[in-house]
């Protein structure tokens, strides 16, 4: 039987093994990004540049997401659960030794004996014995199926490590984004009360005007509506606020007011840097997703493999030495000593294809992880792609704003100069000037989109 069980699980050792398709060297990824033609080749600590690492209040609110945040923290307690379990499945592959001791109180009916005993002998109706035990077992594991478990339960705890980079890059990412969105909307509340304040002057002068007989009073009405409009976008911001706010609050895991205190203050948002120029390949080792993805893709084959062990025959020994008397005080003598010791082998002769099915699902789990850990490489080179792309087109963007407002800014006091004189009419006065208005504010979205474009490149690139 011994030998049958052996050649039968021979017979399919091939059924454990990994597909050689199922590869993560077989996703070669280009040599270069298409859209990173603008960009200069640095260091990867360079990459830190790209975050708004000057300003107090990222730093500020870093900090405290990286010790209080509630996403990291459940990442970081879903490492500590594979930590558990992987020690758990190293454990399998030790002997387990348990200890037991027991009294035992027996009443014996003498009939059940027999009655004709001879004569001087009879049987004592209760007995107590006493014993204590120490039996241990061990499975020799000659085929490799809880080392085939272990192994995959450590590589899990590679991959939960990953997943929680992978939490902590979004979650700097995010803060930092936000943080830039606020700087944003302080400068465009500058940029709104400066238009607000230009636009009181202008009232003023046509208020004069009128007075004076030059213009008429439609002047002064057509200032004032460029005054309500300034106020009613300025009356927007706090709703924008808000939901910045907001959106700190869930990513730190700290109260409104401490958020409100770290963003005090009027940070200006310093001058974007040069994107660096990293290869696809630096990118891929440097992504904790994809590293994650790589590491369940391995765990998965170990999978294969302690699946295909079930097949084999299990070698389990084992053994017991205790104590055992009848008297309480003949416990610890050398007659009370009594021990076992055995080997079994055992395996599936006919279980209907129960194995096989373990089997066909783990190499289903691993195709799965296959094409996860493909999607996750596809994924980073996108977004890296696409992070590359945005960042040349808001800088081109911007530049041309700003290019575009300094020609305005000419227009509209040339204008200005020729309405005061009763050379030109105030509709052109008030449309150069809301066209002023509108740039302006554009450039300072503008800047800021081109702060968040490098903390979305920073974060496709991997961080550091």
């Amino acid at each position: 039987m011994t030998t049958s069980l052996l050649v039968a699980g021979c017979s399919t050792l091939g059924s454990g093994k990994p597909d050689p398709a199922l590869n993560p060297a077989s996703v070669v990824p280009p040599t270069a990004f298409a859209l990173a033609s603008d960009v200069v080749a640095q260091d990867r600590q360079a990459l830190d540049d790209l975050l708004p690492a000057d300003d107090p209040a990222f730093t500020t609110l870093r900090d405290a997401a990286e010790e209080n945040a509630p996403t990291l923290a459940a990442a970081l307690a879903r490492i500590d659960a594979a930590r558990a379990v992987a020690k758990g499945a190293n454990a399998n592959r030790l002997p387990s030794v348990d200890v037991d001791s027991s009294i035992t109180r027996t009443r014996i009916n003498p009939d059940s004996i027999g009655a004709n005993l001879p004569a001087g002998i009879s049987i004592d109706r209760n007995q107590t014995s006493y014993g204590a035990n120490i039996t241990t077992n061990w499975d020799a594991d000659i085929f490799g199926g809880l080392r085939a478990s272990a192994r995959a339960a450590d590589i899990r705890i590679d991959a939960a490590t990953a997943d929680a980079a992978a939490v902590r890059l979004g979650l700097i990412s995010a803060i930092a984004a936000n943080v830039v969105d606020w700087r944003t909307l302080q400068a465009r509340a500058t940029v709104l009360e400066e238009d607000l304040a230009a636009a009181e002057n202008l009232m003023r002068l046509t208020e004069a005007r009128a007075k004076a007989g030059i213009s008429p009073g439609l002047d002064a009405v057509q200032a004032q509506s460029l005054i309500a409009d300034a106020r009613s976008r300025l009356a927007a911001l706090p709703g924008e606020r808000a939901i910045i706010v907001g959106a700190l609050v869930t990513l730190t895991g700290q109260e409104t007011v401490m958020v409100l205190d770290s963003l005090k203050g009027e940070t200006v948002l310093s001058d974007v840097p040069q994107p660096p120029l990293s290869a696809p390949s630096e990118m891929l080792r440097a992504r904790p997703d994809v590293a994650a993805a790589e590491a369940r893709l391995t765990a998965a084959d170990a999978d294969i493999a302690a699946a295909a062990a079930q097949r084999f025959p299990k070698l389990t020994l084992s053994g017991a030495i205790g104590l055992l008397s009848f008297a309480l005080g003949d416990l610890f003598s050398s007659d009370a000593v009594v021990g076992s010791l055995g080997a079994g082998i055992a395996g599936p002769l006919l279980d209907f294809g129960r194995v096989g099915a373990q089997i066909d699902q783990s190499k289903a789990n691993a195709r799965e992880a296959f094409a996860s850990y493909r999607g996750t490489v596809f994924t980073a080179l996108g977004e890296v792609e696409t992070a590359y792309g945005q960042v040349a087109s808001v800088d081109a963007e911007f530049n041309s704003l700003i290019a575009q407002e300094e020609l305005e800014q000419d227009a509209e006091y040339l204008l200005g100069i020729r309405y005061r004189n009763g050379l030109s009419d105030f509709r052109d006065v008030l449309n150069a000037r809301r066209v002023l208005n509108t740039t302006r504010t554009k450039v300072a979205i503008a800047n800021g989109r081109a702060s968040r474009a490098r903390v979305a490149l920073w974060q496709a690139l991997g961080g550091s």
